[in-house]
C-alpha cells in the first residue's frame, strides 16, 4: 500500500472512532405493543453455524423499515413475502458476538417501535453432543395415553378439544408431568431412551391427542405442559441415564396452524382446487419407470383432510424447518429426532435439512419413518447408501419395517411348511447385504400405528416373550411400544388407532390397578415385564449385542438360531416357535461353537450352561446363552 493510501486509511479510522454511534438506549424506543405477533425462532445462540433467518409476523409489517441494535449482529438482507404481514430477515452473528439482548427496531415515517431478541450462550460441548446408538433401547410412548400427572390441564381455555377419557379417539389427559413421574419405571424396564409422539400444540377440534397435526412449531401443547416443563422433563430423564428423542413432522402441519389463514406465500403449502390426497407410493422416488404425475401426487398430495402438505421447495420454509430443528435441540438439550412420514417430503430439500442438522451437531442421530416392507426401497432412504441415481438422503437411521413384518408373521403360526414360521425372519435378515449401515436401523415389533404385539400373538405369553427376546438380541437399535411390556391389548380393535392406543393402567388416579407399581403387577403383566426387564437390563452393558456381528442358521422346523459375536465373546440365541420340544443341533453350529468356551451362562436364569446336541428347548421358548470365545 502506498504512503498516501495508508495516511488516508488512518484518517478514515480516526474519523469513524470519533463519530461512532452511541450505545443504543432501549428506553428511547417504544415497545411494539402487539404490532408484531411473532418472531421465530423465539431466540438464538452465539457461536452457532446455522444461518439465522427470522420470520417476523404482524399486521402490515412489510411496510416498515427494520434495523437491529446491539453489538456483533447485523441484518444482511430483508425479504418480503407475498403476504404483507410477513418479513424474512437474514441476520449475521459475528463469531465473537457475546450473549445478550438485541433489539429489532421497526420504523415507518415518524413511527418507531422495538422487539427484544435474545442471544444466549450455548451449553458446554453442545456441538459435540452424543445421540442414541445401538447401545440404547428406546421406549415409545404416546403422552396422552401414558399418565396424567396434572389433571388441572386436561382441558384448557385456549385449546379446542376437551378431555374425555370415554372417547377412544379423544383427549384422555396424559401429560409431561405424567412421564416425569414414571421415569423410574422406564429406567427399571431397562430402557435408555424415550421417543414420545409429538408434544407440540395440536389444536384440531378432534383427534388432536396424537399430535401429528401441528398448530405451532415452537410451543408445547398446554394440555401437556409448557416449554419450560419440557426442558425439565429432558433434565430429569438425563439424570436417570435416559436420552430424549423428539418426534417431528416436516411433511405436513394441521389445518389449525396459525399460518393457514394467512400464508406467507401461496406455495407455502401444496394447494389444489379440491382436496387431493397423496397416493403414498414411495417407489416414485427411486423407480426409473415412474411417471412425473405419480411422483408429484406422492410428494404434494395431502396426508389427510386436516393435514396440509408443506412445500419444502419453498426456500423460506426449508430454512424455517432447519432452524426450528436446531432450536429445539439447543433449547431442550435433545439427544435425537424421529421424523414422521419421511418419504412423503420432497426428497432433495429433506436431504438438505438432514445435512444442516448434522452440520450443527455432527454426532446427532435422526431416524426416519420410511414405512415400507420392500427392503431395497427401504435401504434407499438411509444416508450413504450407494443409490443408482446418485441421490443421498443424509438421513442416518431408518426404521426396519421389513424385520417387524417378518417377526409378526412368523411368531403367530405353528406351520412347518417351507417359507412360513421362523424362516421368514431368517430370509429377511439374509437381505442385510442391501443396507448401508446395520447399526443405524431401528428394530421393533410394535408401535403406535400397528397392531399391538399381544394382539398379533393372541395374548400367548410364551410367544410375546420370544418377540422380546429377539428384540433385545438382534442387530440394530431396539424400540418398544409402551404397554407391550405389560401385555396390554387393544381395548377395541375395530376402532383402529383409538382402540390400540390404550391408557396405561395406573396412569390416572381413578384407575383400579396400577401397573407402574411392581407390587400390583401380577399374572401376564408381571411375567412379560420381568422377562423384558431382565433382558434389557442385561443388554445395557453388552458390547457384543451393541456392535457384534451376526451368524445365523436356517431351521426347517419353525426354529431359528443365531449368534451375536465379536473377538472376545458370543451370545447364542435359539428360538423354538414350534408346539413341541426341540433339541438344539449344536454340532451344526461348529463353525462358531468350536470357538467357544465349553460352558456359558444362561442369560435368563443366570445359571451355568453347557450346550450339546442333547440340549432341549421347550415349546415356544428361547435359550439365550453368553460365552467367552477361545483366543
Amino acid at each position: 500500500m502506498k504512503i498516501n493510501q495508508i495516511i488516508l486509511a488512518m484518517v478514515a479510522m480516526v474519523a469513524v472512532s470519533c463519530t461512532q454511534t452511541p450505545a443504543f438506549d432501549p428506553a428511547s424506543v417504544a415497545d411494539h405493543e402487539g404490532r408484531v405477533s411473532r418472531v421465530e425462532p423465539l431466540s438464538w445462540w452465539v457461536g452457532m453455524q446455522t444461518p439465522l433467518q427470522l420470520l417476523v409476523q404482524g399486521e402490515g409489517i412489510s411496510e416498515y423499515d427494520l434495523r437491529i441494535e446491539g453489538d456483533g449482529v447485523a441484518i444482511t438482507q430483508i425479504h418480503k413475502a407475498e403476504s404483507p404481514n410477513y418479513l424474512f430477515v437474514d441476520v449475521a452473528v459475528a463469531a465473537n458476538a457475546k450473549a445478550g439482548t438485541r433489539y429489532l427496531v421497526f420504523t415507518r415515517g415518524e413511527e418507531e417501535f422495538k422487539v427484544a431478541y435474545n442471544f444466549d450462550e450455548r451449553r458446554a460441548g453442545s456441538r459435540e453432543r452424543t445421540s442414541f446408538t445401538t447401545s440404547d433401547a428406546i421406549y415409545l410412548l404416546m403422552p396422552d395415553r401414558f399418565a396424567d400427572g396434572d389433571p388441572s390441564i386436561d382441558s384448557t381455555e385456549d385449546t379446542l378439544e376437551k378431555a374425555n377419557r370415554k372417547n377412544l379417539h379423544g383427549r384422555h389427559g396424559g401429560d409431561l408431568q405424567g412421564i416425569i413421574d414414571h421415569l423410574d419405571y422406564i429406567a427399571e424396564l431397562g430402557m435408555t431412551a424415550i421417543w414420545s409422539t409429538p408434544l407440540l400444540l395440536d389444536n384440531e377440534p378432534a383427534f388432536s391427542y396424537h399430535g401429528y397435526a401441528c398448530s405451532d412449531y415452537y410451543h408445547i401443547d398446554p394440555r401437556y405442559g409448557t416449554n419450560e416443563l419440557y426442558r425439565t422433563y429432558v433434565e430429569e430423564a438425563h439424570k436417570r441415564g435416559i436420552k430424549i428423542l423428539m418426534d417431528i413432522v416436516t411433511n405436513h402441519c394441521g389445518m389449525a396452524h396459525w399460518w393457514i389463514k394467512d400464508l406467507p406465500f401461496a406455495d407455502w403449502i401444496h394447494q389444489f382446487d379440491t382436496f387431493t390426497r397423496t397416493n403414498a407410493i414411495f417407489s416414485t422416488n427411486m423407480d426409473p419407470n415412474a411417471s412425473q404425475y405419480d411422483l408429484e401426487l406422492h410428494e404434494s398430495g395431502w396426508f389427510d383432510t386436516s393435514m396440509p402438505d408443506m412445500n419444502l421447495d419453498n426456500p423460506y420454509l426449508l430454512q424455517y424447518f432447519k432452524q426450528w430443528a436446531v432450536w429445539w435441540i439447543e433449547y431442550a438439550d435433545l439427544d435425537g429426532f424421529r421424523v414422521d412420514t419421511y418419504p412423503y417430503n420432497e426428497k432433495e430439500p429433506m436431504s438438505e435439512w438432514c445435512k444442516a442438522v448434522l452440520a450443527e451437531y455432527p454426532n446427532f442421530n435422526i431416524v426416519g419413518e420410511c414405512w415400507t416392507g420392500d427392503i431395497p426401497q427401504l435401504a434407499y432412504w438411509q444416508g450413504g447408501n450407494p443409490n443408482k441415481d446418485g441421490f443421498d438422503t443424509h438421513l442416518p437411521s431408518i426404521m426396519d419395517f421389513p424385520l417387524r413384518d417378518a417377526i409378526c408373521a412368523a411368531l403367530p403360526t405353528d406351520s412347518l411348511r417351507w417359507g412360513e414360521g421362523m424362516i421368514r425372519v431368517y430370509n429377511t435378515l439374509a437381505d442385510d447385504f442391501v443396507y448401508h449401515d446395520l447399526s443405524k436401523m431401528m428394530i421393533f415389533v410394535g408401535n403406535h400405528d400397528i397392531d399391538r404385539v399381544a394382539d398379533v400373538l393372541k395374548s400367548n405369553t410364551k410367544r410375546v416373550k420370544l418377540a422380546m427376546t429377539m428384540l433385545a438380541t438382534m442387530r440394530g437399535i431396539p424400540q418398544m411400544f409402551a404397554g407391550d411390556e405389560l401385555m396390554l391389548r387393544s381395548v377395541d380393535p375395530s376402532q383402529g388407532h383409538g382402540g390400540l392406543r390404550v391408557d396405561t393402567p395406573g396412569g390416572w388416579k381413578e384407575d383400579q390397578v396400577n401397573l407402574f407399581d411392581a407390587a400390583e403387577r401380577t399374572g401376564d403383566a408381571k411375567e412379560i415385564f420381568d422377562h423384558t426387564s431382565k433382558l434389557f437390563q442385561w443388554r445395557k452393558t453388552k458390547e457384543v449385542i451393541h456392535n457384534g456381528r451376526t451368524l445365523h442358521f436356517a431351521g426347517s422346523d419353525n426354529t431359528y438360531a443365531y449368534f451375536r459375536y465379536n473377538d472376545e465373546e458370543a451370545v447364542f440365541v435359539f428360538v423354538n416357535n414350534s408346539r413341541g420340544r426341540k433339541q438344539v443341533p449344536w454340532s451344526h453350529y461348529a463353525e462358531m461353537s468350536s470357538t467357544l468356551a465349553a460352558e456359558g451362562v444362561n442369560v435368563l436364569t443366570g445359571e451355568p450352561c453347557t450346550i450339546s446336541d442333547q440340549t432341549v428347548v421347550g415349546a415356544r421358548e428361547a435359550l439365550v446363552v453368553e460365552f467367552k470365545r477361545n483366543r
